[in-house]
């Protein structure tokens, strides 16, 4: 039988417990259940929230940022209000994770482009190829995204990346993209891409420091595999 958050003890309940411990203390259901308030009939909060956390095909608080608001309303007990704050919280927790990396991040390593990039990249459901812009300290001037869909070579144009380059200025550039397979082993496709890049670089005089290619948490860098 499902006690109401009430009948539970006031030290479990989630609310109180964030009070007396702090949010750390709080399961992933818990720190849901607080944002949606309410469960449903013969269900409290924190049995919905463990419900939602697991309706995504990617169980636990990762599937949230898969769920859209029509996907989330089609769980039992989730109408369009909760469906929405959901989705808020899980932009929210996005666009936190990139406030934390500071505007002028400087890179001494591909292990260091990898951490920067890695959360926002390895949710994504489609391939998106950036180009990233360095100054002469290898810090970051401005990241652009170039494509997205299944990366081609065919469709991807130096040109177009050149021009911007010199237009921000970029003394060096890096290319990022994401398999959302989780795998991160380099396609034909992603070799052809980095050759041609590297080869029109050392034209113009704006070298290709590195393409990383993201999975899920992990990443490999055309460099240190021996391409560049």
């Amino acid at each position: 039988m499902s006690k109401k958050i009430k009948e539970i003890a006031a030290e479990e309940r989630p609310y109180e417990k964030c009070l007396m411990h702090g949010a750390k203390a709080l399961t992933d259901a818990e720190l849901l259940a607080i944002m949606l308030r309410t469960g449903t009939r013969g269900e409290n909060s924190v049995e919905l929230a463990g419900r939602v956390l697991e309706s995504s095909c990617i169980r636990g608080i990762l599937g949230l940022q898969h769920l859209t608001v029509p996907e989330l309303m089609k769980v039992r007990g989730i109408g369009k209000v909760k469906a929405v704050q959901i989705a808020c919280l899980s932009e929210l927790s996005k666009r936190m994770a990139r406030a934390k990396r500071t505007e002028r991040a400087a890179f001494s390593s591909p292990e260091e482009i990898a951490d920067y990039f890695m959360e926002e990249m390895r949710h994504k459901e489609q391939e998106e190829l950036y180009v990233l812009m360095m100054d002469g300290k290898n810090r970051l001037l401005h990241c652009i995204p170039l494509f997205k869909g299944t990366v081609n070579a065919s469709l991807v144009s130096p040109r177009e990346i050149f021009i911007e380059a010199m237009r921000h200025q970029a003394v060096s550039i890096a290319l990022l993209h994401n398999h959302p397979s989780g795998d991160s082993s380099p396609s034909r496709e992603d070799v052809l891409i980095t050759r041609r890049i590297r080869d029109t670089g050392e034209l113009v005089g704006i070298p290709l420091l590195d393409h990383l290619i993201i999975g899920d948490t992990n990443y490999v860098s055309m460099k240190e595999r021996g391409i560049l």
